[in-house]
């Protein structure tokens, strides 16, 4: 696996997926502030850019062991204008244990999540990633569409395996195995 080609820029037709920095805080924040967002998942908003931009510098450090955490900020092409982030955790021997993503609900409904999710699935596999595992909350339709979009298999229900505003929720497994 390569890792230095992980953390490469991911290009689509009207896309570019740049690896997420502190200085992107600016350009997530007002998105990230859509409650709609959150309906599935167990994060609440960024409180301020200030906070974001801690967050998105911790959450970027190198971690010592076999597991590279990998971000990127989903930018349109035509403008520049951020439309969403992905992230996914990467195992040295090639496995991505979770892949997220998540775009701000003005550009639902255009296509964007499935092309990027595709974008970087198959940038993962070119690096040498020969599994990929992404989680949807069961009824989270959108979001399984995208995943099989991409290439991923519906494989099983984790239950009771998250938790949403303190509500036990059961979880979808998708897998995308390239070899």
């Amino acid at each position: 696996m390569n890792r230095d080609a992980l953390r490469e820029p991911v290009g689509s037709q009207r896309l570019v997926l740049e690896p997420l920095r502190p200085d992107h805080a600016e350009a997530l924040y007002a998105g990230l502030q859509d409650r709609r967002i959150y309906e599935w998942i167990p994060l609440a908003p960024p409180r301020s850019v200030e906070r974001l931009r801690e967050r998105l510098t911790n959450a970027l450090r190198e971690r010592e062991g076999d597991e590279i955490s990998l971000a990127w900020a989903a930018l349109r092409t035509a403008d520049g204008a951020c439309v969403g982030k992905l992230d996914a955790e990467v195992l040295a021997r090639g496995i991505a244990t979770n892949i997220g993503y998540m775009f701000f609900p003005p550009h639902w409904g255009q296509g964007y999540a499935s092309e990027a999710v595709r974008a970087l699935a198959d940038h993962l596999a070119a690096a040498g990633v020969r599994e990929q595992r992404a989680t949807v909350t069961v009824g989270n339709e959108a979001s399984c569409r995208v995943l099989e979009r991409a290439g991923f298999m519906r494989k099983r229900i984790i239950a009771g395996n998250d938790t949403i505003r303190g509500k036990v929720v059961d979880d979808i497994l998708y897998v995308r195995r390239d070899h």
